[in-house]
């Protein structure tokens, strides 16, 4: 008889670095197998921003007033964490994009404004703004449901706006 023993590994959770881009944790849920890791994931880097755009992509109420489609932007290629904005920083001002929000801002004017701050965000996390836009994170992101969102941050029927 041969004595054979069991490796054991021990598969640690994949950390982020404090403060992540929101296309990071995106990224990183989408990894997960299983729903409950995806639902871990997301609250434990939950925060006001990552919220807001899960609801802008999510819920039905949130209408986008910027055309439907690919916007025409110049791509911010610098690497990760130099000379750039983020969404944690920038989600503020995302209101001027929806209807409700600010409908005193001509339609060019919105758009001009929609177009600098995607040329200001990291290009992963220019894709991540068009993809909201869209309404089309679930395809950009694996796993990314309705479901797991609601589940998350404990949403039943209707979406609680961040404060």
């Amino acid at each position: 008889m041969t004595n054979s023993t069991k490796k054991t590994t021990t598969k640690e959770k994949a950390k982020l670095p404090p403060n992540p881009f929101i296309h990071e944790i995106l990224e990183l849920a989408s990894k997960q197998r299983s729903k409950v890791k995806k639902v871990e994931i997301l609250q434990e880097y939950g925060n006001p921003a990552l919220k807001s755009l899960l609801i802008w992509n999510f819920d039905d109420t949130v209408v986008s007033v910027v055309p439907p489609g690919d916007v025409p932007y110049k791509a911010n290629e610098v690497p990760v964490g130099t000379d750039h904005t983020s969404l944690r920083k920038e989600y503020k001002h995302l209101f001027n994009f929806v209807k409700g929000g600010n409908d005193s801002l001509t339609s060019l004017r919105r758009e001009t404004m929609f177009i600098q701050m995607l040329e200001g965000l990291h290009q992963d996390e220019a894709k991540l703004l068009m993809g909201m836009k869209n309404k089309s994170l679930n395809k950009m992101y694996k796993g990314l449901t309705e479901s797991v969102v609601k589940e998350a941050f404990g949403w039943n029927d209707k979406f609680v706006r961040p404060e």
